[in-house]
C-alpha cells in the first residue's frame, strides 16, 4: 500500500502538471453554472447533465487514459527497473489518474448545487445518483483505456480502438438491441433484453438516472422492461452491482496483461 500510495501521490502531480483535469473541472464547472443560471432550475438542469454525463465522461476518460498511459510509458519502463510489483504499479498509475478524474467531475459538478440550492427534494438524490454513475463510468471507462494501451503498442492503433469501443457502446450497442427486437418483437424478449443491458455500462447508467428522474417513458424499450420487472429498488440495485462487475472486470483484465507483457 505505501509503494502505490507513492506511485499514486506522483501521479497526481504528473497530472495536476498537465492542466487537463483543471480544465475537466471548469468545464463541469460552467456547463452546470450556466444551466442553473439560465435553465430553468435544478429539476431541468440535471435532465440535460444526464446526456452530457453518458457522453462526455466515458469518451473523456477512454481517450485522456490512453494517451496517458502511450505518453508515460518511458516512465513506467524506468519504474519496471526498479524493485517494484507489477500489480502494485498498474494499481497505482490507474488510481493515480481514475480517483483525480472523478473527483474533479464530481466538483464541477455539485458545487454550483451547494451554491444556488435545488428546486425539489428529489433533485438531490438525483444528483447524488448522477455523480456516483459518473464516477463509475470514469473509472470503467479509464480502466479499459488502460486495457487497450498495454494490449496495443502502436498509439494510434490504441486510440483507434478506444474511439471504436466508446461508440460501440454509446451508439451501436441500443442500434443492435433495438434491431435485435425488431427482428424477433413476435417472441418474448424481455429476459433477452434485461441481459442485453447488462453488457452495455453506458445503458446501465442511463437506467439509473432515469429510474430517479421516474421518466420511463423517455428510457426507450430497454429500460422500460428494466423498470417492470424489477422496480426501482431492484432495477438501481442489480444496475449497481453490474456497474461494480464493469469496474472490476476491465481493471483485472488490464492488470493480468500488464504483469505478462515484455516491456
Amino acid at each position: 500500500m505505501r509503494t502505490i500510495g507513492k506511485i499514486i501521490k506522483y501521479e497526481v502531480r504528473d497530472i495536476l502538471r498537465s492542466k487537463f483535469v483543471l480544465f475537466y473541472f471548469i468545464f463541469f464547472l460552467l456547463l452546470t453554472e450556466g444551466l442553473l443560471r439560465f435553465g430553468g432550475g435544478s429539476t431541468k438542469t440535471l435532465a440535460s447533465l444526464s446526456n452530457v454525463v453518458l457522453l462526455v465522461i466515458p469518451l473523456m476518460a477512454i481517450i485522456f487514459g490512453a494517451m496517458y498511459l502511450y505518453h508515460s510509458r518511458e516512465f513506467t519502463e524506468l519504474l519496471l527497473t526498479q524493485p517494484v510489483n507489477r500489480h502494485q504499479l498498474f494499481t497505482g498509475l490507474y488510481l493515480g489518474l481514475a480517483v483525480p478524474l472523478g473527483l474533479s467531475f464530481g466538483a464541477g459538478l455539485g458545487l454550483p448545487f451547494l451554491f444556488h440550492g435545488f428546486d425539489d427534494a428529489g433533485d438531490v438524490m438525483l444528483l447524488l445518483v448522477m455523480i456516483g454513475s459518473g464516477v463509475f463510468l470514469t473509472f470503467i471507462f479509464t480502466a479499459l483505456a488502460f486495457w487497450i494501451s498495454v494490449a496495443y503498442n502502436e498509439r494510434v492503433k490504441g486510440l483507434g480502438i478506444s474511439i471504436v469501443l466508446w461508440l460501440f457502446f454509446a451508439v451501436i450497442y441500443d442500434g443492435l438491441v433495438l434491431l435485435v427486437v425488431a427482428w424477433f418483437a413476435d417472441y418474448p424478449l424481455e429476459k433477452a433484453v434485461i441481459t442485453f443491458t447488462l453488457f452495455n455500462p453506458l445503458d446501465l447508467a442511463r437506467i439509473l438516472l432515469l429510474l430517479q428522474m421516474d421518466a420511463s417513458a423517455l428510457m426507450g424499450y430497454t429500460g422500460a422492461v428494466f423498470q417492470r420487472f424489477f422496480g426501482s429498488f431492484w432495477g438501481i440495485s442489480t444496475a449497481a452491482t453490474a456497474l461494480m462487475v464493469w469496474t472490476v472486470m476491465p481493471f483485472w483484465m488490464g492488470m493480468r496483461k500488464f504483469t505478462q507483457k515484455d516491456f
